[in-house]
């Protein structure tokens, strides 16, 4: 389960935090809810956007498709218990640089246009989310324009 959680943060960068297994247990499941939330926030989570979650768990995370249902389930699961998302915005503050928060917003914007629009409650919520995780509007912008742009650099 170690190797799994540190697949999924990657290197330790200045923006990480040294923590436990609980700290970054709970950092894997607060990015998971955001992925999940962004992908049900019109109440229809499309086979579409599904695989997008997946495959930004598979290729950005190196997780394998069983690690990835089981995150995704209690991912689900912290979700329907809590009030609002700053629980997980607050997880994800306290242990990401602003660079690696700029490049989780990257990858909700993937989500978001992974059907080649956007519709008012994912606008809703990527400026909550931007909010939410301190990142400025020309940061979430700036997020935006390299995914709708196709900029592979983007992302990595």
């Amino acid at each position: 389960m170690i190797d799994i959680l540190k697949r999924l943060l990657g290197n330790n960068d200045n923006g990480h935090k040294a923590g436990g297994l609980n700290n970054e247990h709970d950092l894997t499941v607060a990015i998971c809810a955001l992925f999940v939330e962004m992908g049900r926030i019109d109440e229809t989570f499309t086979k579409k956007e599904m695989v997008a979650v997946i495959d930004i768990l598979t290729e950005k995370y190196g997780l394998a498709r069983e690690e990835i249902d089981a995150l995704m389930a209690e991912a689900d699961r912290e979700l329907k218990e809590s009030v609002d998302l700053w629980q997980f915005a607050r997880v994800i503050n306290d242990n990401f640089s602003n660079g690696r928060k700029e490049k989780l917003i990257e990858r909700l914007w993937r989500i978001v246009y992974v059907d080649g629009k956007m519709d008012a409650h994912e606008h809703y919520l990527m400026n909550k989310l931007s909010n939410l995780l301190r990142l400025s509007h020309k940061q979430m912008i700036d997020a935006k324009l390299k995914v709708l742009h196709g900029d592979e650099s983007a992302d990595r």
